[in-house]
Formats: structure tokens, C-alpha cells, sequence
């Protein structure tokens, strides 16, 4: 559990740019078939290049492998996903077996914890912030939880590892993401000009993200996840 774990429920979902969020069942989902014919339908007719699932679990993406095999079919080709320092097993444990297995690789979202990495609210909820919104009650629970607390601190102490090297709070974590194995893309998310160069330097600061560093941030966080094999590109 913990303060993000799980943050997709309290986001919508749908069908963007090709990528379809399923049915959930916990188990295989309910319609893959339609879902996989459906999409081959939409690249026959020239709609879309690829197509790729959103929140599906590994169960899920194998089963719509296995159909797009069995009928001729096309397969989904990578899973959106959430990542960030506090929301990690999935993309670090489960996902890269299926990247060798079928190369199903991971677009990943929520880079920044919805602006919670970047230190906007170390003091406080700003009154600008996503959570102070209408709607966004349940983020600001969470920042005041217990959990959220601890979550914090870690972040400050990720902050002068920032500094250390050189770097925004916001390049680090999005840095930290595009260095975990299986990982095609980083999706980001910005309001100006200003914050897509900021986190577009990201890329400089990748090559420094060396065995050493990632370990010194993996005992920082606490969290890493149990059973990881490689993680991160050499």
C-alpha cells in the first residue's frame, strides 16, 4: 500500500493515442479477443501504426498475445504503466520477462508522482497545486497521511543527490525511470516551454546514473523490489 501505490484508481482511463485500458478483472480480461480483433481492425485500415494496453497486468498482455498468434492477429506492443521512485514492481518485475519474452516493452507515466518528486509540496499544499483541486481530495489525504510524510522526507534527501549532481529534483527522477530495463518511453507532462527543456535534459543526466548511485537511491527509498534480475541498462 502506501501513499502511491495504487494511484491509477483515482485516474480516469480510456483510449488515447491507440493505447486501450481494459476491463480489470484480476485475472484474464474479460473481453481480450474483442480488444485484439478490434485493434487489428483499426492498423488494417490505416487508422494507427501499432497498438498497446494500459494497466494491464502480465497475465492480461500474454493472453492478448497468444490470441494475435493463434488468429493472425496484431499484438499489443508495449504496456503503459505507472512509474516512479514510490510505484516500482510492476515495471521492474513483472514487465521485463515479457520484454524478453514476446518484447512487449513499457511506456511509462507519472514520472514526477504527480509533481510530488519535483518538491512542490515539501511545505505544504499549494493553493495552485493538483492538490488543492476540486476532484483531487484523496492526493491531498495521502500527502497528509503518515506514509505521505515519510514519502516526503526521503524526497529531500533525493534533492541534494540532485544537487550532487548537478541537476533538477525533476531531471533525476525522470533519469531514474528512462534507466530501468524494458523501459521504450517516458510519458511527461508540462504546462510551458520551460518544463519540457527542464525535464528533456533528463537525457544528460541518465549517463550518471552509475551501479553505485542507483544503489545509494535504492537504500535511500527502501523499496526496492524483491526477485529484480536487471533493472537497469548497462
Amino acid at each position: 500500500s502506501g501513499l502511491w501505490s495504487g494511484l491509477s484508481s483515482g485516474l480516469s482511463s480510456g483510449l488515447s493515442s491507440g493505447l486501450w485500458s481494459g476491463p480489470q478483472t484480476g485475472s484474464v480480461c474479460l473481453f481480450c479477443s474483442e480488444v485484439v480483433r478490434a485493434m487489428t481492425f483499426v492498423i488494417d485500415q490505416g487508422m494507427a501504426m501499432y497498438w498497446g494496453t494500459s494497466r494491464w497486468n502480465a497475465v492480461e498482455i500474454m493472453e492478448a498475445y497468444s490470441i494475435a498468434r493463434q488468429f493472425n492477429l496484431v499484438p499489443p506492443v508495449c504496456e503503459q504503466a505507472e512509474y516512479h521512485y514510490f510505484q516500482r514492481d510492476k515495471v521492474e518485475l513483472h514487465l521485463p520477462e515479457l520484454y524478453h519474452k514476446i518484447g512487449v516493452g513499457a511506456m511509462t507515466w507519472s514520472p514526477l508522482a504527480c509533481g510530488l518528486l519535483t518538491g512542490k509540496y515539501n511545505e505544504g499544499v499549494p493553493e495552485s497545486s493538483r492538490a488543492a483541486m476540486k476532484g483531487y481530495s484523496w492526493l491531498k489525504e495521502r500527502l497528509c497521511s503518515d506514509e505521505g510524510k515519510k514519502q516526503l522526507s526521503k524526497i529531500k534527501e533525493l534533492h541534494l543527490l540532485a544537487d550532487r549532481l548537478n541537476c533538477t529534483p525533476a531531471q533525476l527522477a525522470i533519469a531514474w525511470c528512462l534507466r530501468s530495463e524494458g523501459v521504450s518511453s517516458v510519458l511527461l507532462g508540462v504546462s510551458n516551454t520551460e518544463q519540457l527543456l527542464e525535464n528533456l535534459g533528463s537525457l544528460r543526466v541518465l549517463s550518471q546514473l552509475t551501479p553505485p548511485l542507483i544503489a545509494e537511491m535504492d537504500a535511500l527509498l527502501g523499496n526496492k523490489p524483491r526477485g529484480t534480475k536487471k533493472e537497469a541498462r548497462s
